[in-house]
């Protein structure tokens, strides 16, 4: 294998462990995807800093409305920057969230870019931003 698929492998890699980790509802293993200062910005634009509150948040989201969510679908698309720098854009869907009231939501479906790197021979991710997407696209 060379240095580019062992690098595709390993962002992949983090695609599937957050995935996993997600459905698990395990906010370590999600917030281990993450390298120690990342920046996390989730659908409702509230941007977290850093891998502990990355934890911290999704611990209590895991525990709440989003307790019985499950990832069902993932696409991932990577794009190269540089050899050790990759854009990634995940087309993700959820069913099993909740509103605050309790109330199941109808299936969701949204976009993940991420921004991972890697430091001594692991891969993490520095940028995440995530959104919902309209049920139906409508031309632009």
């Amino acid at each position: 294998m060379n240095g580019t698929e062992a690098a595709a492998k390993a962002v992949h890699g983090i695609v599937d462990g957050l995935r996993a980790a997600w459905n698990r509802h395990d906010a370590a293993a999600f917030a281990q995807c993450f390298s120690h200062d990342a920046e996390f910005t989730n659908v409702f634009g509230t941007t977290t800093r850093g891998r502990t509150e990355i934890e911290r948040n999704h611990a209590f989201i895991f525990s709440t409305f989003l307790k019985d969510s499950r990832w069902t679908e993932s696409q991932a698309e990577i794009r190269w920057i540089r050899p050790d720098i990759a854009c990634v854009n995940i087309r993700w869907e959820l069913i099993g969230s909740r509103d605050a009231e309790g109330n199941e939501w109808s299936p969701r479906r949204g976009l993940i870019s991420l921004v991972a790197s890697e430091a001594g021979g692991e891969w993490s991710i520095e940028v995440f931003h995530n959104m919902d997407l309209p049920s139906e696209q409508k031309p632009c």
